[in-house]
């Protein structure tokens, strides 16, 4: 009688290196690789005027990324806020707390942005570089009335043609777009949507799957971010040099006092200014804050944002369910307010660019109708470059602020997260529908005696984080 064989126990599997899967690994051996790539072509005698084939692939590498960037902005831009607008026909029987709500997210950002771009001012953290502009970037000077003038689309794309003239005196006309015209295009847009009712339900469903695919390219072009972290830091290196970089750390302490100021100066004040207490604001929002700052996800937070809300703070079920994932996308005083604009003043100093008083209000106001935008992507890059761009400045000044952003991400988040949970309570209040007593109480854990929805929570925002880092094409905010 035949014996059955046993198959021999297959060869463990061998694993790779963390570096070849973990996207934060990718990051962290890319600001390397660029960092001693930039020394050697400086070294090796790389200048502006006699580049070296160092410098010049470091400089092609970190342009394209920038190109591809640029080229998911628009895109993005005008099906995310249509998107956004049409999400209220959702909440129809609310428009009155979703009226409040959004007022509210832009009366908070824009308080957030002022903030940012009065401490890039007073502490000047890009000042004294000695550097001057890239060769390709032109002075954008807009007057008052040319900036209300920009305002309004001159056709339906928000396209321009600029010609330019050649070297052998030939002109060549390239299309450009206006961002701002975008987004005000995609506003009203979405507000004439929202009007006609049913018959556009089919333009509004067809908006949320060309935004689903735009996303999914954006996180495609951000996976490659290692590639352009080398080109474009590399190339500042290479540019400016390694001491030239110190005034990243000058940068890092603006973010957080501006940071800073918004968490314990702002929030609070206005929390008082609704007959809330100060002292149960911070308690209750502090498990939502730590979670964010360690997690750096706002949606990887949202189940403790939105229980902080509920049980914390008193913010009915119904409310807090939908002001809070709305917030989750929408409103981010770290990543959309303070970080860009303490992020393009700084710019605009290190290049020793004199920004007009019209760069600064288009600054605040892309903050303020950006948010969108940056909905379902990772870190505030995307945000960044929207606003740069409408404000005329070098987006080759990204590429400085790559090296420190994880340290300036868990601030961001942390305020981020917090206000999410602030305004809705806030809203609540004015409605009389907070319930008080349950503001005031003693705080205790948000999830009752149900040990496991805190751990599944805790294991949820872990996991968002962890995916984003492994390679899992979910993009984080």
């Amino acid at each position: 009688m035949s014996t059955a064989q046993s198959s021999p126990a297959p060869a463990p599997r061998r694993r790779l290196p963390a570096w070849t899967s973990n996207f934060g690994w990718q990051i962290a051996a890319a600001l390397v690789l660029g960092l001693v790539l930039g020394l050697i072509a400086r070294a090796t005698g790389h200048t502006s005027e006699h580049p070296t084939w160092l410098g010049e692939t470091l400089a092609t590498v970190g342009s394209i990324y920038i190109s591809l960037l640029k080229a998911a902005v628009v895109p993005l831009v005008f099906f995310a806020v249509v998107a956004s607008i049409a999400n209220l026909a959702q909440v129809t029987n609310a428009a009155r707390l979703a009226a409040k709500t959004l007022l509210w997210f832009a009366i908070t950002s824009l308080i957030a942005v002022l903030i940012g771009l009065a401490v890039g001012v007073v502490l000047q953290p890009g000042v004294g570089t000695g550097q001057t502009a890239p060769a390709s970037y032109q002075a954008k000077d807009v007057g008052w009335l040319d900036f209300l003038t920009s305002l309004v689309p001159a056709n339906f794309l928000g396209l321009t043609v600029k010609t330019t003239a050649g070297e052998d005196g030939a002109l060549a006309s390239s299309p450009t777009f206006n961002v701002l015209q975008i987004l005000v295009i995609a506003i009203v847009v979405g507000v004439a949507a929202l009007k006609v009712g049913e018959k556009a339900a089919p333009f509004l469903t067809f908006s949320r799957s060309v935004l689903a695919i735009i996303q999914k390219l954006l996180w495609w072009i951000i996976r490659l971010a290692p590639i352009g972290t080398i080109g474009l830091l590399g190339n500042a290196v290479a540019s400016y040099g390694w001491s030239t970089m110190g005034t990243l750390a000058k940068f890092v302490v603006a973010i957080y006092v501006g940071l800073a100021l918004v968490m314990l100066v702002v929030y609070p004040l206005l929390a008082r200014l609704h007959g809330l207490s100060v002292k149960q604001f911070f308690t209750g929002v502090w498990p939502a804050f730590q979670l964010g700052f360690v997690s750096r996800s706002s949606l990887g937070t949202l189940p403790v944002t939105q229980r902080v809300a509920e049980r914390n703070f008193g913010v009915p079920t119904g409310y807090a369910s939908f002001a809070v994932p709305l917030g989750a996308t929408t409103k981010m005083d770290g990543c959309a307010a303070v970080y860009p604009a303490v992020a393009a003043v700084f710019i605009a100093q290190f290049y020793g660019i004199e920004m007009s008083l019209s760069q600064y209000a288009l600054v605040a106001l892309v903050s303020v109708l950006g948010s969108a935008a940056t909905a379902g992507t990772t870190g505030a890059t995307v945000m960044l470059t929207l606003t740069l761009s409408t404000a005329g400045l070098p987006l080759e000044g990204m590429a400085l602020l790559l090296a420190v952003d994880p340290i300036v991400d868990m601030g961001r988040t942390a305020l981020n997260v917090s206000g999410q949970a602030l305004i809705p309570a806030l809203v609540a209040s004015q409605e009389g529908i907070l319930d008080r007593d349950r503001y005031d109480a003693p705080r205790g854990d948000i999830f009752g005696e149900d040990e496991e929805e805190i751990v599944e929570a805790r294991a949820h925002a872990t996991a968002d984080s962890r995916a984003e880092l492994v390679g899992t094409p979910e993009p984080r905010v």
